[in-house]
């Protein structure tokens, strides 16, 4: 079975595994846990901030950052298509009693005027302007990233509208791959970050938040209040060390296989598929599927009975993600089902 739905469904390698049997272990929640405290020291140098702190999800880091932040009917700015939004099951409003203020923005990525121009006036009608997230790399964008200079300039704007700025970072590792950079040429401009071990870098759980010594206590303590505090953790922190170490120069193989699985795709005549090859950043493929193929749930379907998978993102939009246990090989072998799917349904 080829898995195409996301890179989240990788596993751990044998030296990974390896990397988990051998870790220390400790109690986090009580202080000493000794390989989650490597991980967090290790990630907070590697983003150029002074503390970091390890959680289950990206999900939780996230809404850590927000409620640190943010009183109740404070208003968050992000894109309209911000995970956020669409995949975080109304946090900021169930959690922390916020508002978002949706941006609009080709493939994810705003510019500084739209930041300045949604940000309120302070009035004792308005709810108050306190948080900017930025996506990076952004997920229904396609997998697309933000240039340093397109990033530094959101951020000015943030900072000269006292927002405090976040960087939802799931993916942000493929971000630095793909442009060439290291994470703080983005990190120096961010108050916090979020980054996920558990999607392109291969690790089976686990995200890390981080930011300043003040802001991490506090999250701390929320992260406890929200169910997220883990005992012997360093089981988890010790595939994330081994991921940082070993997989980040490796996410350029998935986006040269992304970028061949949509040149595949493109190249096929005679198809109801609408796919760009130049559109694929990073390691995401999306394209859509013409009435005459059906919807995207009945496309799917019919290539899990080709043994692949792939996720219907919409009625008609398809998502496939490269990652570390899809090879260039696996990549022909999913075009060719795409192809009989698609002829067959034609």
């Amino acid at each position: 079975m080829i898995d195409l739905r996301s890179d989240t469904v990788t596993r751990p390698t044998l030296a990974m595994w390896e990397a988990m049997r051998c870790a220390p272990l400790g109690d986090d929640v009580l202080g000493d846990e000794p390989t989650v405290q490597a991980l967090e020291a290790k990630v907070a140098m590697l983003l150029g901030q002074d503390a970091a702190l390890f959680v289950p999800s990206g999900t939780m880091a996230n809404q850590l950052a927000i409620r640190t932040v943010c009183e109740g009917g404070d208003e968050i700015l992000a894109h309209k298509e911000s995970h956020i939004i669409h995949y975080e099951t109304g946090s900021p409003a169930a959690l922390s009693g916020c508002m978002i203020a949706p941006l609009d923005g080709t493939n994810g990525i705003f510019d500084a005027e739209s930041v300045r121009s949604a940000i309120r006036h302070r009035d004792q009608h308005a709810p108050l302007s306190r948080m900017l997230i930025v996506e990076n790399t952004h997920n229904r964008g396609g997998g697309s990233y933000w240039s340093v200079e397109q990033f530094a300039s959101v951020a000015k704007a943030a900072r000269i509208g006292g927002l405090h700025l976040h960087v939802d970072g799931a993916r942000l590792m493929n971000a630095c791959v793909a442009l060439g950079v290291g994470p703080r040429d983005f990190t120096a401009h961010a108050d916090s970050v979020s980054v996920c071990f558990s999607k392109g870098l291969g690790a089976p759980v686990g995200s890390a938040l981080v930011g300043g010594h003040a802001f991490i206590a506090r999250a701390r303590r929320f992260r406890k209040m929200f169910g997220g505090a883990m005992r012997q953790s360093g089981i988890l922190a010790a595939a994330a060390i081994y991921a940082l170490d070993n997989h980040v120069a490796r996410l350029a193989e998935d986006h040269v296989n992304a970028r061949a699985l949509a040149t595949h795709l493109a190249s096929i005549s005679g198809l109801s598929l609408e796919i760009e090859p130049a559109a694929t950043p990073t390691n995401m493929v999306f394209f859509r599927v013409s009435k005459a193929l059906g919807d995207a749930a009945s496309f799917c379907q019919r290539l899990r009975e080709l043994d692949v998978l792939a996720l219907n993102l919409g009625p008609d939009r398809v998502r496939m993600v490269t990652h570390l246990d899809v090879s260039a090989s696996d990549v022909d072998r999913a075009a060719a089902a795409i192809q009989r799917v698609a002829t067959a349904s034609a």
